[in-house]
């Protein structure tokens, strides 16, 4: 947001703030779903490269199509554990997966 839209907002009354700030996230929460968004998106990117469809990428795992796009969506009902399992599934080495962990939040 451009600073003469957040300032003509103040001076309306609306309060400037973070997700963070709004939800009332500790610093923790706020890596952790910094962090599953970071590895749904490394997904979708992987899957893409590979050219596979949510459903060809449901059959390597076991899953379902739909579980897949939301996995793709970071939807809260998946763990962090399901999309690094995932993605070591279609070849994402320990070294890249670090590499994408260590990005997160920049």
């Amino acid at each position: 947001m451009n600073r003469s839209k957040r300032d003509r907002l103040r001076k309306s009354g609306w309060a400037i703030g973070s997700v963070a700030d709004f939800l009332g996230l500790t610093k923790v929460e706020e890596a952790l779903v910094d962090l599953k968004l970071t590895l749904s998106r490394r997904l979708k990117e992987q899957r893409s490269r590979n050219r596979m469809s949510q459903g060809q990428l449901a059959k390597v795992l076991g899953s379902s199509q739909s579980r897949v796009a939301k996995m793709e969506a970071g939807d809260p009902s998946v763990s962090i554990d399901l999309l690094v399992r995932s993605l070591l599934a279609m070849g994402t080495t320990r070294k890249e997966l670090a590499e994408v962990i260590a990005q997160t939040g920049r």
